[in-house]
């Protein structure tokens, strides 16, 4: 597996992959089932794509996960259904980690236990319990790595 920065021609991969695995991870959360292909390749333009550094990690020529970084905050992460619990986001992880040898913060939701799950085998701490922003407003938990 390789790790390698996002480009503009990367753009409908990922945003598939992102799309296709928010089914998977989010059944619990009716507006993220809403959304379209096409409406999530326009938030990812606007809010993810000119604001973020974005990492791919790509086995035999596929894009199998992204993380996306703004600063020491990890945006998103996510690692496509198929390549799940095969090391792709525990390398995305250790990229972040040297990009921010001086610590990271993320949001997630309190329902992804999956997720939560694999940040504490991370070293991640859960912290603050809240609300994530409207239209979700779901339960969400700060989770902090410092080295």
């Amino acid at each position: 597996m390789d790790l390698r920065p996002y480009a503009a021609r990367d753009e409908a991969v990922v945003v598939r992959l992102w799309h296709e695995t928010k089914l998977h991870a989010y059944p619990y959360l009716a507006t993220e089932q809403a959304y379209t292909l096409g409406t999530d390749t326009a938030f990812f333009r606007e809010h993810v794509a000119d604001c973020s550094t974005i990492w791919l990690a790509v086995e035999g020529g596929e894009t199998v996960g992204f993380i996306a970084l703004q600063g020491s905050y990890i945006d998103r992460l996510y690692v496509h259904p198929n390549g799940q619990r095969a090391g792709v986001g525990t390398a995305l992880l250790d990229k972040a980690k040297a990009l921010s040898p001086e610590g990271l913060t993320l949001h997630t939701h309190q329902q992804n236990i999956s997720g939560c799950a694999f940040y504490e085998r991370h070293g991640f701490v859960p912290g603050d319990y809240g609300i994530s922003a409207p239209p979700e407003s779901a339960p969400d938990v700060l989770y902090r790595w410092r080295p």
